[in-house]
């Protein structure tokens, strides 16, 4: 199959930081995006990323690796032999944004972050009708409950994408999968990060210049404990009962991550 790499959509960054964060215009009219984050793959390979989850139960070796460059893009490679910790599951994801060395991103209480990037989603990474999550949003720390997540869902048979709030299982946004597959695609998630109502979340998909889905939510819970931690990959369950588990690749490329300050 062959893939071209859509460049990053920069239209949505012309607009003001108070709508573009889902903010009343008064409360933000100072502030602005600023870049914090703008990893290459070619360059900086797998070091863009906090933690890199690459079969951690060593289910598969001669698979390895499921995560890697491939030219200017990151790919995700899920087999269905493949198995996380918990074996009723499958896991290949990365995690936050670093910056250089040890340090990375730590996306606190009270903060407003936004990343924008590409993706390429094969006909062969579907939709499930238990959970495909294709990015999140958690506390960092094992057996913690996700706060957002990005997924591929069947809904009465239909191939979705969606946005959800995973703790109070509230929708954000929802579209047909399918004629999104195979083309790049461009994601813009911003979210305010707050305890309780204090929080918001955007999530924006355009498929070319056309604007496919933008939804917001205002007033919820987008706080844990400790803070926020991006999670990028392919992490799916086993339960599924459409048939639709089969080998597949997700990518990924112009990765950014902003501030609003």
């Amino acid at each position: 199959m062959s893939t071209s790499r859509r460049t990053l959509l920069g239209a949505a960054l012309g607009t003001t930081a108070a709508a573009a964060a889902g903010l009343p215009a008064g409360t933000a009219h100072a502030a602005s995006w600023q870049l914090k984050w703008s990893p290459s793959a070619s360059a900086d390979g797998l070091g863009a990323f906090e933690t890199v989850e690459d079969d951690r139960a060593d289910s598969h070796p001669a698979g390895r690796p499921h995560i890697r460059t491939s030219g200017d893009n990151w790919r995700f490679t899920m087999h269905t032999v493949d198995r996380d910790t918990s074996t009723d599951r499958q896991r290949q994801e990365v995690t936050g944004l670093r910056t250089g060395g040890s340090s990375y991103l730590k996306w606190q209480e009270g903060q407003t972050w936004r990343v924008t990037y590409s993706m390429y989603i094969p006909s062969s990474l579907k939709a499930t009708t238990t959970f495909t999550h294709i990015m999140q949003m958690k506390q960092p720390g094992n057996g913690t409950s996700p706060i957002v997540v990005q997924s591929l869902r069947r809904v009465n048979g239909v191939q979705t994408v969606e946005l959800r709030l995973a703790v109070a299982d509230v929708l954000v946004g929802r579209t047909d999968l399918e004629p999104l597959q195979n083309r790049w695609i461009d994601v813009d998630f911003q979210i305010k990060v707050g305890n309780g109502s204090a929080g918001s979340v955007r999530w924006i998909l355009k498929n070319g210049a056309t604007t496919v889905v933008d939804a917001s939510r205002t007033g919820v819970d987008t706080f844990l404990a400790d803070r926020v931690r991006p999670k990028w990959g392919i992490y799916r369950s086993l339960g599924d009962t459409s048939g639709s588990l089969q080998d597949c690749y997700l990518l990924l490329t112009n990765l950014r991550g902003y501030q609003l300050v």
